[in-house]
């Protein structure tokens, strides 16, 4: 069985502050020479990014980049996970690489019965024994992989801007998305925050961070718990179209 592990692997230095120094181009008569002076204080850093967010203007983060690497995913949460643009995805072949002894991830509801967890396990036994034979009988591995299972662990390697990972972040971190992802989500969203805390100060499903609920009937009633006057990002909304600096 294997357990979901996440690393930030490269990232744009200083994200904070080249999303500042972008806005500081669209918001003043800075020369490129300027752009970083006085954004040496966190505050000020803070207060341009904090206006970007309240205007919807968020294209500055686009300039910013966070690469992770995910070890221990489902095919599952994987095939859902490569839906989301705009990102670059990079995922361990199974064309190429053998899989006779492969990991796979047991979901929750499943582990909390020994009875059904051994079911499960046999399972996935007999799918291995099925791949060997195929495999030693001669069939390629980009064929004998049509017995894999989908909850065969897979590892990703996976790039975002900033503007694109808020908005993953939204949708996956929702307690409606599927358990895996958000599981996923939550992990990629802390490492985030603890190298840009300011770009990803209101990162997180939109009902505690905008204040409403995308859900409809289906909501987990969450929202109905939150103080949505007391949200400093209240008005935000990653999707708002701004394709311009001056947003025309």
């Amino acid at each position: 069985m294997k357990t979901l592990q996440v690393q930030l692997i490269r990232y744009t230095e200083d994200p904070d502050k080249t999303v500042a120094m972008a806005a500081r181009l669209c918001y003043s008569p800075s020369t490129i020479d300027q752009l970083s002076d006085n954004l040496d204080e966190e505050a000020e850093v803070g207060r341009i990014i904090k206006m970007l967010v309240d205007r919807g203007h968020l294209s500055p983060f686009e300039h910013a980049y966070f690469t992770v690497g995910i070890e221990g995913l489902s095919r599952v949460a994987s095939h859902q996970l490569v839906r989301s643009r705009i990102a670059s995805y990079s995922q361990q072949s199974q064309r190429y690489i053998e899989h006779r002894d492969f990991d796979y991830v047991v979901p929750p509801s499943i582990a909390a019965s020994s009875e059904l967890q051994e079911e499960f396990d046999a399972h996935l036994r007999r799918s291995r024994q099925l791949y060997r034979r195929l495999r030693e009988g001669g069939v390629a591995k980009e064929d004998a992989r049509f017995v894999l299972p989908q909850a065969t662990a897979s590892s990703i390697v996976m790039s975002k801007n900033a503007r694109a990972w808020l908005e993953w972040i939204q949708l996956r971190t929702c307690n409606r998305s599927q358990w895996e992802i958000r599981q996923l989500a939550r992990s990629i969203t802390q490492l985030l925050k603890e190298v840009a805390p300011h770009i990803f100060a209101f990162a997180g499903p939109p009902c505690v961070s905008q204040g409403f609920c995308r859900e409809g009937d289906d909501s987990c009633s969450r929202i109905d718990g939150i103080d949505v006057d007391s949200l400093p990002f209240k008005t935000a909304t990653v999707r708002q179209q701004d394709s311009t600096c001056s947003e025309e």
